[in-house]
C-alpha cells in the first residue's frame, strides 16, 4: 500500500495557485482529500507546537475512515535538546515530558486507527554516535507501540551501521531527496521497520542560505521525479505500507508534485 500526499495543507500561498482563492482554511483538509484524491497527510504544526487532542480530533474527523496521518516530533524532542545556540537546552526529564505530552495529544488519532507513523526530523547537528544512537533508543521505548521513522539531515549516517541498528530498534528510515550539497543526506533506498518512507524537499541550491519560506520553493520535472518510481516500488514491495511526502510546499508545488507521483506510480 503506498499511500502519497504533502507535508503540511493550510498555506495561504496555496490560495490560487492550487485551492480556490477564496477556500476558508476550515475547508482546506476536506478539500485536500476529496479533490486532490491524497490519502494520508504530514502534520508539520507539531514541530513548533505539542499537539492537542482537540486539534488532532478535529482534524480526525473531518476525513475519511481509510485516510492516515503522520506527525511530524516537536522541536523539543528533536532539535532543542541538541541545539548550543539556545540559551537553556531541555534536560533529560524535561524531554521525557514532551514525548508523554506529544503521545498523549495524538490519542484522537490513535483511537480511530489513523495515525501512520511518527517522523521524528533531526537536525544537521545530530551527530552520529553511542550518546544520539542511545537517545534514538530511548525515543522508540518512550513511544510504545507507535510506528517510528526517523529522518537525519547529517550525511554521517548514512552508512551500514545505521541502517542495522534501525532495524534493530524497529525503527523506520526515512529516505529523502534533497540538494546534493556537502552535509546533506544522499538518497538511500534503505527499509528498516514495516514502513517504508520517502520524503521529498526539492533541489534548492540555496539550502543552507535561504530563508525557511524559500529553502523549499523548487518544482520537479516529470523526469526528476520519474527516476523515483522503481526504487518507491521496490521499498514499498519491502512494508505492509510506504508513504510518499512532498515537502516542497512553496506556491502549491507540492500538490503538483504529489499528483504527478501518483500518475507515475499508475503507470
Amino acid at each position: 500500500m503506498i499511500k502519497i500526499g504533502t507535508s503540511g495543507f493550510s498555506f495561504d500561498d496555496w490560495k490560487g495557485s492550487v485551492y480556490p482563492p477564496k477556500l476558508k482554511k476550515e475547508d482546506m483538509l476536506s478539500f485536500y482529500e476529496k479533490e486532490f484524491g491524497f490519502n494520508t497527510l504530514e502534520v508539520n504544526y507539531t514541530y513548533y507546537a505539542l499537539p492537542s487532542e482537540r486539534t488532532m480530533s478535529g482534524m480526525e474527523r473531518k476525513t475519511s475512515k481509510d485516510f492516515e496521518f503522520v506527525v511530524k516530533g516537536y522541536r523539543g524532542m528533536t532539535h532543542d535538546p541538541f541545539d548550543n545556540r539556545i540559551g537553556k537546552r531541555p534536560g533529560p526529564d524535561e524531554v521525557k515530558e514532551n514525548f508523554r505530552k506529544f503521545a498523549y495529544g495524538m490519542g484522537p488519532l490513535v483511537d480511530a486507527d489513523k495515525l501512520g507513523a511518527v517522523l521524528l526530523q533531526f537536525p544537521v547537528f545530530f551527530y552520529p554516535n553511542n550518546e544520539n544512537r542511545e537517545y534514538l533508543s530511548m525515543a522508540r521505548e518512550l513511544l510504545g507501540d507507535i510506528s517510528l521513522v526517523v529522518e537525519f539531515r547529517n550525511s554521517g549516517w548514512a552508512n551500514p551501521e545505521t541502517y542495522k541498528f534501525l532495524r534493530e530498534n524497529n525503527t523506520g528510515f526515512c529516505a529523502v531527496d534533497e540538494p546534493k550539497l556537502p552535509g546533506l543526506m544522499p538518497f538511500a533506498e534503505e527499509v528498516t521497520s514495516d514502513v517504508s518512507y520517502l520524503r521529498f524537499h526539492g533541489r534548492n541550491k540555496n539550502w543552507f542560505n535561504a530563508p525557511l519560506s524559500s529553502r523549499y520553493d523548487y518544482l520537479y520535472t516529470r523526469a526528476e521525479l520519474g527516476d523515483f518510481t522503481s526504487p518507491a516500488k521496490r521499498m514499498g514491495e519491502k512494508t505492509e505500507k510506504e508513504f510518499i511526502f512532498f515537502n516542497n510546499c512553496h506556491s502549491g508545488s507540492a500538490v503538483k508534485n504529489a499528483i504527478m507521483m501518483k500518475e507515475l506510480l499508475a503507470d
